[in-house]
């Protein structure tokens, strides 16, 4: 006998903090998608591809407004959702063999 308990996800507030590794999986268009690039779909005519690309970023602050800032590899700062479905946390798997593409932490 199996029983099946229904839960619910809940998106909080507070889900990231500062120095948290994340990912956000970035859709670009060009003429020649390189080799990160996930799901790549060619135009109808073939002149350039769409795709989806990870970035891995470190956590600066958490707002009130539910945005986080995060830092990119090259230092700029971007403000995202929490709510974005594209960003995620880092698993382990990333955090131990891609280290290198987050940026350094200060």
């Amino acid at each position: 006998m199996f029983f099946y308990l229904k839960t619910e996800v809940v998106l909080l507030q507070g889900k990231y903090k500062s120095g948290d590794w994340v990912v956000y999986r970035m859709t670009k268009q060009s003429g020649s998608p390189g080799k990160r690039a996930k799901k790549v779909v060619g135009s109808k005519h073939g002149e350039e591809y769409r795709y989806q690309v990870d970035k891995y970023w470190v956590v600066e602050e958490q707002n009130d407004e539910g945005e986080v800032i995060v830092r990119t590899r090259r230092g700029k700062k971007r403000k995202i959702s929490v709510s974005d479905t594209c960003l995620r946390r880092a698993n382990i798997l990333e955090k131990i063999f891609l280290r290198r593409r987050f940026p350094k932490i200060d």
